[in-house]
């Protein structure tokens, strides 16, 4: 543990909280992406499979219990909260995500640390959350029209991820045979993905404007 990692996981708790706190009291899910939440819960499923088996800390599996849950709490609530469900803006999330998850299967299978069926879900995991995001990013882009809260949560999706690429680098320096090339590059392809709309937010947010992705 390191104060880059820990940063890096309090950011995406609180990227959770945020969205949580939006559905919770706005009791409204308009703006947010229902296939980019059934991506993150799969990836959490996938790769926190050693929840069962290994025990590392209580600190890392109350974040694991923390991740699991919420992200499923989500996905009901976005499709039968009868509420909730009725902002949901199904006609433009229509990003076909099967092509994201069928791909990064098969990279998995290929491109794994160990060919076990732990190990290859684990890649899985990291492959398919590094594009996970896509699917959000393409309904900002077609809506336009960001509220508050859901800028701040994609900001602080993209933000745990640069904050743990920095955790990544402060632990190659400081750690002997620290090297783990699958996490490393699909979470630099992840952080990519946020360049765009990190520039928008910083733009928005410095001329007091509200935010607003091109088409």
């Amino acid at each position: 543990m390191n104060i880059f990692r820990l940063a890096g996981d309090m950011t995406h708790l609180a990227s959770v909280l945020v969205l949580l706190l939006k559905i919770h009291t706005i009791k409204s899910c308009a703006g947010i992406s229902l296939k980019t939440q059934e991506l993150y819960a799969l990836v959490f499923a996938t790769r926190y499979l050693d929840i069962f088996t290994d025990y590392i800390s209580l600190y890392n599996t109350v974040m694991k219990l923390i991740f699991l849950g919420s992200s499923f709490s989500i996905v009901w609530y976005i499709r039968h909260h009868k509420i909730v469900r009725r902002s949901y803006d199904k006609d433009q999330d229509t990003f076909r995500h099967i092509f994201l998850v069928l791909p990064c299967l098969l990279l998995a299978l290929v491109m794994n640390e160990k060919f076990t069926f732990q190990e290859v879900l684990w890649a899985f995991s990291l492959y398919l959350e590094a594009v996970a995001i896509l699917p959000q990013l393409v309904l900002l882009q077609r809506t336009r029209n960001i509220d508050n809260l859901t800028g701040q949560y994609v900001f602080l999706l993209g933000a745990y991820r640069a904050l743990y690429i920095l955790n990544w680098i402060y632990r190659y320096f400081t750690e002997p045979h620290y090297v783990h090339w699958i996490t490393w590059i699909s979470g630099l392809v992840q952080t990519l993905l946020y360049a765009d709309f990190f520039y928008y937010y910083f733009h928005s947010w410095k001329n007091n404007e509200k935010l607003h992705l091109p088409a």
